[in-house]
């Protein structure tokens, strides 16, 4: 045998044309595509056939095919003296023989033809070892009509991969090769079949006596495998097909596509949409397309491209999925998010919905009314406009634009196209991006590119992890139509409703699954029924109910993720949404990002003090006083509340005489006693160390730290606590008590080793 190879040499499975199979999580084959040379032909290597298959083949073909050298001198002269002395016809050809008649398109029954083969077998012998020729064989290896190779054969005859055949199924393919036409006969009901079966059946018992438990099963005859198939031309499966023609598009030479599909899931979405359309076509709805997409794996577990891939009137071909359309109000949770990475907000911040503008441009809310004062948190899951794009106004570094560009958002124009729009659906996204986007909320922050099979993209940050947890925890707040309370499963969800009607979405976070539905019409025609809230999230909701109930979505990793341990809780003023003063009674509890959440000591409830003989405002407490608690709102604040019906006391004028009093003000302010003024602090990477905060000050009460006007955390008078800068820099400290007195002291930090 040659053992130094004869090179260059292309790899035998680049010469062989083969087909595309594509298969789901389970192995269940998609789809098959048929090879340049109009045969199915999947090309496997040898490490995924089955080793009974491989010895079997070598066994009843070629048994000394581990020693020759291309050729068996000893078979040819046999077959020789046989063919051309009247004797029954054979062709003695080895498996490296056949490989040459079938790679190189030989006729070997004549004279010149078998020396051609012969000569041809010698030249990949010196060229290939003995792995790649077996390989090769077993892949273009006849199994009747157009079907090539033991792997497709499996697949047709038994519906199974090679790694799958018993041995009893491994021995009748075995067998087809050397004379595929008479083997698959019906009209003799595989007489020929069976005797060879059983022929090799009795060589094999020679080698492997232990095997005899099959020999019941050898015995019953082979029902004709043409009438048995498993599949055929006609009937291969052709499931998923915006899915299938994705992934062909994207892989147009690979032999074997393993995705992440889940069958069952994707026949889920499927049944609902059809469901759905049917319910729904008096509201003129006839198209959806959907996505269920594992956060965790990066992989599509079901794909709906259109409602009716074979329906013309629907352009039914068409991928929705990865069409440019407007997203509505589906990138507002990211605006909040970059706010609170800018230290612009928290989720109890409150934020003025009123009419503005903004140069030449003046949003609406969708329902063409203004609420006043709300909380974030109420405003991006009430899908409050104008509040959204006062936060985007405020964006830099990144903006919502830069934003998208970061996660890689193809074909947008400039950002001075969109201006503020872009916040309110602007600009066109496919629904591939924006699963991507929701998909980086349940990732803690880190994005990679959407993909359809598992992606090997390194991840990188876009948001921090603290702000995606906090963005996802306000979504999760957001009641379900059907029942008004937020989803049972903590479901982060939001809407969007594009302008004039075209697009309507619903897409969400469950988990480690991300679920997106857009429902509209390919021709961008419009329809007044295409709202997010009311069209598409009740079939999101539905389809979701439907994979929990088939337990397709397990409930136990559905569950929110725990918070990151670097955020904290506080309490705040439930009017204002700051820290609340002494005289601020009715607290909240809300998610803070320490040094990065805006946090200042409430100054909205104030005590005012009144004479009692003339009701009017005196500048302080006396015999003949009493106090009371007015909450102190701006005027334009006052106006909002006015013109949302729920008007305020208007804070009484206080006398001149007061400007100078200052005996409500307590002058025990803080006093910093750590950290050392004019110190530097170096902190070693290797061994991460904190440095202490204590403030003392004349009476009790709790001190609130900050950072560069961030907030730290809350301590007690005369308690230290434990600070953990992020990053080396200059940091203005600062310690407040709860009437706003304050100390501040500069320190600086730096990082080693």
């Amino acid at each position: 045998m040659i053992s130094l190879r004869l090179y260059p040499k292309p790899a035998l499975s680049s010469l062989i044309p083969h087909s595309t199979a594509i298969y789901a999580a389970d192995g269940t084959l998609l789809r098959l595509t048929l090879a340049s040379d109009a045969q199915y032909q999947i090309w496997v290597s040898l490490k995924d056939i089955s080793p009974n298959a491989v010895e079997a083949v070598k066994l009843y073909e070629d048994r000394y095919f581990d020693w020759h050298f291309g050729i068996n001198p000893i078979a040819l002269l046999r077959g020789m003296v046989r063919t051309y002395s009247g004797g029954s016809r054979q062709g003695a050809s080895t498996i490296s023989m056949q490989l040459a008649r079938g790679l190189y398109g030989i006729d070997s029954r004549t004279v010149s033809g078998k020396v051609k083969q012969i000569l041809a077998a010698i030249w990949l012998e010196s060229r290939y070892s003995k792995h790649d020729i077996l390989e090769a064989y077993l892949n273009i290896a006849p199994y009747g009509g157009n079907i090539k190779g033991i792997a497709t054969a499996s697949l047709f005859y038994f519906n199974k991969p090679t790694r799958r055949l018993n041995l009893p199924e491994t021995i009748t393919l075995a067998v087809i090769p050397q004379n595929p036409n008479k083997r698959l006969s019906i009209n003799n009901k595989n007489a020929q079949l069976n005797e060879a079966r059983i022929r090799l059946w009795q060589d094999w018992l020679g080698k492997h006596p232990e095997d005899a438990k099959y020999s019941a099963d050898m015995r019953l005859p082979a029902q004709s495998l043409k009438e048995a198939k498993r599949l055929s031309g006609q009937n291969l499966p052709f499931l998923a097909p915006h899915f299938t023609d994705a992934l062909l598009a994207e892989h147009r030479n690979q032999a074997i596509i393993q995705t992440g599909l889940n069958i069952n899931a994707q026949a889920t979405l499927e049944r609902m949409i059809t469901s759905y359309i049917e319910n729904n076509k008096n509201l003129g709805i006839n198209n959806v397309s959907a996505i269920l997409y594992d956060a965790k794996t990066m992989q599509v577990k079901a794909l709906v491209g259109s409602a009716d891939y074979f329906n013309a009137a629907i352009h039914g071909q068409v991928n929705g999925t990865s069409a440019k359309r407007s997203p509505g109000s589906t990138l507002k949770p990211f605006i909040y998010g970059l706010a609170m990475d800018q230290s612009l907000i928290h989720p109890a911040s409150i934020l003025k919905d009123a009419p503005t503008s903004f140069g030449p441009y003046s949003p609406e809310n969708f329902d063409g009314r203004f609420i006043g004062p709300i909380t974030a948190t109420d405003a991006l899951i009430r899908s409050r406009n104008v509040p959204a794009v006062s936060l985007a106004a405020k964006l830099t570094q990144p903006s919502l634009y830069d934003f998208l560009k970061n996660a890689g958002v193809s074909d947008l124009k400039s950002e001075s196209h969109y201006g503020l729009a872009l916040a309110l659906g602007g600009g066109e996204l496919t629904m591939e991006e924006l699963v991507s986007l929701y998909a980086m909320l349940a990732n803690h922050g880190r994005f990679a590119p959407y993909a359809l099979t598992k992606g090997n993209a390194a991840t990188f940050p876009l948001l921090s992890e603290e702000s995606a947890y906090i963005t996802l925890d306000m979504l999760r707040q957001n009641p379900r139509p059907d029942t008004g309370e937020p989803d049972l499963y903590k479901t982060a969800w939001k809407t969007g409703t594009s302008w004039g009607f075209h697009d309507a979405w619903t897409i969400g976070v469950s988990g480690n699954n991300v679920l997106a539905v857009w429902v509209g019409n390919f021709d961008g025609k419009p329809n007044p029924a295409f709202i997010g809230i009311k069209t598409a999230a009740p079939l999101f909701f539905q389809i979701l109910d439907s994979l929990r109930h088939q337990r397709l979505l397990n409930p136990k990793t559905e569950v929110e993720a725990m918070p990151p341990h670097t955020l904290t809780k506080v309490k705040v003023c439930t009017a204002s949404g700051d820290l609340p003063n002494q005289y601020c009674k009715n607290l909240s509890e809300t998610w803070f990002i320490p040094g990065k959440s805006p946090i200042k000591i409430s100054t909205l409830h104030r005590p005012v003090y009144f004479d009692n003989t003339t009701n009017q405002v005196v500048c302080g407490a006396g015999a003949n006083t009493r106090e009371e608690i007015i909450e102190f709102w701006s005027s334009d604040m006052l106006r909002l509340f006015r013109e949302a019906g729920m008007p305020r006391r208007v804070p009484p004028t206080l006398p001149a005489e007061c400007s100078n009093n200052r005996n409500q003000v307590i002058d025990d302010k803080p006093q910093i006693t750590s950290p050392l003024r004019g110190v530097t602090y170096t902190i070693r990477l290797s061994k991460p160390e904190t440095i202490a905060l204590k403030a003392n000050r004349g009476g009790q009460g709790a001190i609130y730290w900050f950072a560069n006007n961030g907030f730290i955390a809350k301590s007690e008078a005369g308690a230290g606590i434990a600070w953990s800068p992020q990053k080396a820099g200059h940091y203005l400290l600062r310690a407040v008590d709860n009437t706003g007195q304050s100390d501040s002291r500069e320190v600086v930090v730096e990082f080693v080793p």
